[in-house]
């Protein structure tokens, strides 16, 4: 296997199919080494990758570039929303994968929230991906309204004298929800174009991806790298790389 890998040289193929929605994000193994992939939905091609340490806007934005030079047409983007993010995507059909979302609402407030209001607002959050925007939307303002004194809540730090909110992590989780909104439903506002609401057709790949990788144990990074440029040249049709 690895002497198979060393003779392994990745060529590059643009597609002929130009008009693409992206699904873009980055899967990681341990803390140092990650890949970011572009994904097109219609084909379900790998478009094109880059090894990275952690990912950053400016490595999006290469891949973007690369896609852009080579004459294709996006007609979306699907990301987890890696802030500033919409701001540098401005000028495309931008979709937050609300599965994303979601794990950002769990990471604030837990799996087993405690208070009420952290409690009611994870049941509204749940229903992001199955509800429609309007039903979503007014169940969420309706939340709002209710708890709207609770989150203003503050406490003074006797140490400091400072004035904090009392509620942080259900702060966060709402603000997140409010800020990203405009972003969670381009999908819904765009049906036309077939703009999938979440990433998960390429968290399926990183799983699958990661999966093999896990029977060679050992290989080193060159030759890891090798591996998963082949996994995506035979798997995906894989056209590009940095």
């Amino acid at each position: 296997m690895r002497r198979k890998l060393d003779t392994v040289r990745v060529f590059r193929i643009i597609s002929s199919s130009k008009k693409v929605v992206i699904l873009a994000d980055t899967t990681y193994w341990g803390r140092n080494f990650g890949v970011l992939v572009l994904k097109d939905w219609y084909t379900k091609r790998i478009l094109w990758r880059k090894f990275v340490r952690y990912e950053t806007l400016a490595d999006y934005k290469e891949g973007i570039d690369w896609l852009k030079s080579h004459d294709f047409k996006i007609e979306g983007i699907v990301c987890d929303g890696l802030r500033g993010m919409f701001q540098m995507l401005s000028e495309y059909r931008v979709q937050m994968c609300q599965y994303h979302q979601l794990q950002i609402v769990r990471r604030y407030l837990t799996l087993n929230p405690e208070l009420p209001a952290s409690i009611e607002l994870q049941s509204v959050a749940s229903k992001l991906t199955t509800s429609d925007k309007e039903s979503f939307i007014s169940s969420f303002d309706t939340w709002c309204d209710r708890w709207d004194s609770f989150l203003k809540e503050r406490v003074r730090d006797k140490r400091t004298g400072k004035n904090y909110y009392t509620h942080k992590p259900l702060r966060s989780a709402y603000l997140s929800l409010k800020r990203n909104m405009p972003f969670l439903w381009t999908w819904y506002d765009h049906k036309s174009i077939d703009i999938p609401n979440t990433n998960n057709a390429l968290e399926g790949v990183f799983t699958d991806l990661k999966t093999k990788l896990r029977n060679h144990a050992g290989l080193s990074k060159e030759r890891r790298k090798k591996f998963i440029d082949e996994y995506f040249k035979a798997t995906f049709a894989f056209l590009g790389r940095d």
